[in-house]
């Protein structure tokens, strides 16, 4: 059994012919490759793995490759899509794109073309999973300090000193001194500079 820590490209194409050559062509390179008929088939499979795109078809029975994309996003799915199509027109692919798609390839399309564009779609995915692990790591984080420590980096992040700081919350400086250097070390901080950066990536949504 293959690592699950082998990128994973997910191909959904009705066409049997089409989905085994791009499976062969992924696992050619070193790629796990996993191949489905339709978006219920693939939604049935099991959880996503890490990281990982899905190479699908526009066209498909029971619901077309673009609702499938705009189903993947209500439910809170995030994969890179990459669309595949005979039957392609630049309204198609101008959706497709807007909606977050990484490529839209015509068929018959060169194979290195679609290579280039799962590597894309592969560094995209993994580069969105670490940030999305770092930011449930702050949020962890910010969740154990007190809530008096949490009014505190509020406060630090805006650019208040400590002598403002312990006029807003009426307590004395050396109080507001103890509770910035809880904060500090609880979050890991290096500096304020690092404490102001984690606090604006702990306004991005958790990681699903």
């Amino acid at each position: 059994m293959k690592s699950a820590a082998v990128s994973t490209v997910f191909i959904i194409d009705d066409d049997h012919g089409v989905r085994q050559a791009i499976h062969d062509l992924v696992e050619s390179v070193g790629l796990r490759a996993e191949s489905f008929a339709t978006g219920e088939e693939f939604l049935r499979s099991r959880q996503i793995v890490r990281p990982s795109c899905l190479v699908l078809d526009v066209r498909l029975p029971q619901m077309s490759g673009l609702d499938f994309q705009r189903r993947l996003t209500e439910t809170g799915m995030q994969i890179p899509i990459i669309f595949i199509t005979a039957h392609g027109d630049i309204r198609m692919s101008v959706r497709a794109l807007k909606s977050g798609a990484v490529e839209f390839l015509t068929k018959p399309f060169k194979d290195q073309d679609l290579l280039d564009a799962i590597q894309q779609a592969l560094e995209r995915d993994r580069i969105a999973h670490e940030q999305q692990a770092e930011v449930q790591h702050l949020q962890e984080r910010y969740h154990a300090l007190s809530p008096r420590q949490q009014q505190v980096m509020a406060l630090v992040v805006s650019g208040m000193l400590n002598k403002q700081i312990a006029s807003e919350i009426g307590a004395s400086e050396a109080t507001v001194k103890i509770h910035r250097g809880n904060v500090m070390r609880k979050m890991q901080a290096a500096s304020v500079v690092d404490l102001v950066r984690m606090a604006d990536k702990l306004k991005q949504p958790p990681c699903k």
